[in-house]
């Protein structure tokens, strides 16, 4: 049997590969801050011309977030009109010139290493610049691996993208941690030097990034709807084989021919269910753990070095976890997976809020962090961008998905920039905020979340049209 017949595995991870390294920008982009967080505080709090609070702190720390808002929003026009293999061409260069500009925001027009208003608002746009640029990966990269994956491994193969961005937080975690440890003085060097070349790191990633999507293929789905059936054949030929692609094109038509491509055209139902997996995804904390971990640690007794140690652990403790969700989405199912994480979540935030009620912070605290962490990727993490990028109609998957996104980066910015202020009224109370929100996902998962476990992009269409 030739390749031609039976289709190329090699072709399709190939091209997977290429798709998710925007996973693992994501994944860099978003979790930087947490080592350079801290001499970027001490940094700005030095300016002259004003007051650097903590409450301007915690909106410059999660300012990615607002370009991550835009980013998403914009994906759907920018994925329908460019594809969606130029829209993640685009998101590289913006990772590649934020990383640049973060690095020397005086560039230009400040003088260099002097803090001033002028500059936290360079800064701040240079994040802004690289926070669009992950709301696009975010989006994008999920909708093209579903959009070029078979059914039957559709499921694991999104999964790989949360991978590759849990992949990507650990790599920023052992790069953060090399910094610091090869600085001379890190108290003052993180200040002046540490926290630049943090950000600096993310230009080498973002530029292999942009030059291997040269080489991918666009989705079929977004060849078909743009009238080229025969390139979007010899795409799915190479992937699935001649006569299983003859048979997925001949699908692909019949949902592209039914003009039903306004946003609810299947209803309400299908977009709201996709804003609350969103929505949930970010309420229930995570990015908090993830974006303030060597602060946390540190809250729990550990000093710089160990507390960024104590991150790198957590991190390798995510790959593990993210793994199981890997290879199980697709026998076990996305419903399970993600009632199961919600409960472990749940147990690992009122054991936290419990033990800083009684301030009683150790080796328990960490322990339930992991807990808590460990329950999150091998269930939301994963399974939410799997629902994302396969629960909608073809016709309207780039619209749904950008709103979908767009609601994630706008619980995600919520959560991240309450949570000092939040912390500094209560840290145990601010946890038990969080397990509530634990208890409503699984409410949620259980009544309104369908079951999408081995069927076709085209199968979307008739769950949502009954």
């Amino acid at each position: 049997m030739t390749e031609q017949k039976k289709g190329s595995k090699t072709y399709l991870m190939g091209i997977t590969f290429v798709a998710i390294i925007g996973g693992l920008l994501f994944g860099y982009d978003t979790a930087v801050i947490s080592g350079a967080e801290q001499a970027l505080q001490l940094f700005f709090r030095s300016a002259k011309d004003f007051v650097y609070t903590d409450a301007l702190h915690g909106m410059t720390a999660s300012s990615a977030l607002i370009g991550c808002v835009i980013g998403g929003a914009l994906s759907g026009v920018l994925s329908k009109k460019l594809g969606r293999k130029n829209s993640l061409i685009l998101a590289a260069v913006l990772f590649f010139l934020s990383a640049l500009g973060s690095f020397n925001p005086e560039f230009l027009f400040f003088k260099h290493g002097v803090a001033c208003k002028g500059v936290l608002v360079a800064f701040t746009c240079y994040r802004i610049l690289g926070g669009i640029g992950v709301g696009l990966a975010s989006a994008v990269c999920p909708m093209y691996i579903a959009e070029v994956a078979p059914a039957e491994k559709r499921g694991t193969l999104v999964s790989m993208n949360q991978f590759a961005i849990i992949f990507g937080m650990l790599v920023v975690y052992f790069v953060n941690y090399f910094i610091k440890s090869h600085l001379s003085d890190a108290g003052v060097e993180m200040v002046s030097i540490g926290w630049r070349r943090m950000f600096l790191s993310e230009a080498y990633p973002a530029a292999a990034f942009g030059l291997l999507l040269l080489t991918v293929p666009r989705t079929p789905r977004f060849l078909c709807m743009g009238g080229h059936d025969d390139k979007a054949l010899k795409v799915l030929t190479r992937i699935n084989g001649s006569e299983r692609a003859a048979s997925i094109i001949k699908d692909i038509r019949k949902t592209t021919d039914i003009k039903k491509d306004k946003l609810f055209s299947f209803g309400y139902k299908v977009v709201v269910v996709g804003m609350l997996l969103s929505f949930f995804q970010q309420a229930i904390g995570i990015n908090v753990v993830l974006y303030y971990a060597p602060r946390i640690f540190q809250n729990m007794g550990a000093s710089g070095n160990t507390a960024m140690l104590q991150t790198v652990v957590m991190g390798i403790v995510n790959i593990i976890f993210t793994l199981v969700a890997v290879f199980t989405v697709d026998r076990l199912g996305r419903k399970p997976l993600l009632i199961i994480g919600s409960a472990g979540m749940l147990v690992g935030m009122v054991a936290l809020a419990m033990l800083s009620f009684s301030d009683k912070i150790g080796i328990a605290a960490l322990v339930f962090i992991i807990i808590y962490t460990a329950s999150f990727m091998m269930s939301w993490g994963p399974v939410c961008w799997v629902l994302i990028s396969e629960i909608f109609p073809n016709t309207i998957r780039s619209q749904a998905v950008a709103i979908a996104v767009a609601v994630q980066w706008i619980a995600n910015y919520a959560v991240s920039s309450t949570f000092l202020p939040l912390s500094c009224w209560s840290v145990g109370g601010t946890y038990l905020i969080y397990a509530v929100f634990c208890v409503l996902s699984i409410l949620f998962v259980w009544k309104m979340v369908p079951e999408t476990k081995g069927k076709t992009l085209e199968d979307m269409n008739d769950i949502w049209s009954k």
